[in-house]
């Protein structure tokens, strides 16, 4: 279909979603629901989920039209985007993220959220960097940084907005392993491959049972952010 931001396909048992908006790969509306519907496929034919980025970048996070138009679409998408990111936690399938370049704030939480994480070497930015463009890190990125980013690198990540090459993205915990950037297709494909055969539903049980205090801390988190949004908006029109 065209106009697609999402496309997918089934391969060698391999949920293949590929992400390209032509831009920045930005996370909006129709990404977050184009992704639920791609997901909603591979948990029916496929063993794993592929999830690729257009060269050169991964996703630069929000969509910041709406993030910068009004608190009611700024909570909708991050309320959506947080729900996303809890999902990928609890899917029943691997879900193997090669990250094709630069991936930023909530691109950054997309990784996080992955089970595991292939990135293209090369001059690219990955993190979290909401603090360093004056937003402040809602609670429930805390809460998956929290679980997440290696705890010698968490404050450094979260608060003080350090962003990283991908070779330092692997010790950071953004990352697994980086690749160049030629090889990073076959190699994401090849771990996808490796994953896919793990017997269901043992492992999605296995994978609930590993991350589903984090989940539940995330949307947690997230209730605490609506909440705040809510009292600011009243706020605004008293």
């Amino acid at each position: 279909m065209a106009n697609r931001i999402v496309g997918y396909e089934l391969s060698d048992g391999i949920g293949l979603c590929r992400i390209d908006d032509g831009k920045a790969n930005v996370i909006s509306f129709d990404f977050i629901a184009e992704l639920h519907e791609a997901l909603d496929r591979a948990e029916k034919e496929a063993g794993a989920v592929l999830l690729v980025g257009r060269p050169g970048r991964f996703s630069a996070g929000f969509d910041m039209n709406v993030m910068g138009g009004g608190p009611e679409q700024m909570s909708r998408l991050v309320a959506e985007g947080c729900k996303l990111f809890a999902r990928f936690l609890t899917y029943p399938r691997p879900i193997v993220a090669a990250c094709t370049g630069h991936a930023l704030a909530a691109g950054a939480m997309l990784l996080l959220s992955s089970d595991f994480r292939i990135g293209a070497s090369g001059a690219f930015k990955i993190g979290l960097n909401e603090v360093a463009i004056g937003l402040t890190p809602p609670f429930f990125l805390v809460a998956l940084a929290q679980g997440r980013v290696a705890p010698p690198h968490l404050q450094r990540a979260l608060v003080q907005a350090e962003i990283h090459t991908p070779d330092l993205a692997v010790s950071a915990g953004f990352l697994d392993s980086v690749v160049e950037p030629e090889a990073l297709l076959d190699a994401a494909r090849a771990h996808a491959a490796r994953l896919a055969p793990l017997p269901s539903p043992v492992f999605g049980v296995a994978k609930q049972r590993m991350n589903e205090a984090l989940a539940r801390r995330v949307i947690q988190g997230l209730e605490r952010d609506l909440a705040a949004f809510a009292e600011e908006r009243d706020a605004s029109r008293r």
